[in-house]
C-alpha cells in the first residue's frame, strides 16, 4: 500500500468515527472509503488499534505544534492562556483526534511508542509554558501542581464545549472562544 493509500485509509476513518462514533472504526468500511481492497489497511496497520494509534500520535503531534506556536514570542506569563487556547481550539477543530488521544482503552499506548512519544511531547509543551510562568524558583512541586489545575481546566473546557452542555449553551464558535478567553483570563490572574 502507498503512502497515499495509508493516508487515505487514515482520513477515511477519521471520518468514519465523526459520522459513526468510535463504533464507525471497521477496517474494511475505511479501506473502502479510501479506494483500496478490503485487506489494502493490513499492509500498514496490524488492527484497528494500530490506525486509531497512528490518528492518536498524528493529534498529540499537532496539538504540540499549536501550543508552541502560540507560545512562541509571547512574555512567560501569557504562554499558558495562549497554549491553553490553542488547546481548546485543537479539540474544537479535530474533535475525533481529540477524544481519541484519552482513551486507553482503543490503543494501549504501551504498544505504539510513537504515539506514547508524541503524547510526551505534548504534555512537556504544556508543563514548560506553566513551569516558566510560575518562575525558577517555584519548587517542582508547585510547577506540577499548576500544570495539572492547567491542564485540568483546558482539558474540561474542551470537553465541556464539545460534549456538554456548555457548548450547546454558549452556541457560536466565537462565544466559545470569548468564554474560554474568560477562563483563561482567571487562571492567569490567580
Amino acid at each position: 500500500m502507498t503512502t497515499d493509500l495509508r493516508e487515505r485509509v487514515l482520513a477515511a476513518s477519521e471520518r468514519l468515527i465523526a459520522e459513526a462514533g468510535l463504533a464507525g472504526r471497521a477496517m474494511r468500511e475505511g479501506a473502502r472509503r479510501a479506494g483500496g481492497s478490503h485487506q489494502a489497511p493490513y499492509h500498514h496497520f496490524d488492527d484497528k488499534a494500530a490506525i486509531v494509534a497512528a490518528l492518536v500520535e498524528r493529534g498529540f503531534t499537532q496539538l504540540a505544534e499549536r501550543m508552541e506556536a502560540a507560545a512562541r514570542g509571547v512574555p512567560a506569563a501569557r504562554r499558558p492562556e495562549r497554549g491553553g487556547r490553542a488547546y481548546v481550539s485543537f479539540a474544537l477543530d479535530r474533535p475525533v483526534h481529540f477524544r481519541l488521544m484519552f482513551r486507553p482503552e482503543l490503543a494501549d499506548l504501551a504498544r505504539f511508542p510513537a504515539a506514547a512519544a508524541a503524547g510526551t511531547r505534548a504534555a512537556g509543551v504544556l508543563r514548560h509554558m506553566v513551569a516558566t510562568q510560575a518562575g525558577p524558583r517555584s519548587s517542582q512541586a508547585r510547577r506540577d501542581a499548576l500544570a495539572s489545575l492547567h491542564w485540568s481546566l483546558v482539558h474540561g473546557l474542551a470537553t465541556l464545549l464539545l460534549a456538554g452542555a456548555l457548548g450547546a449553551r454558549l452556541g457560536s464558535r466565537a462565544a466559545q472562544e470569548r468564554h474560554v478567553d474568560a477562563v483563561l483570563r482567571l487562571f492567569a490572574a490567580r
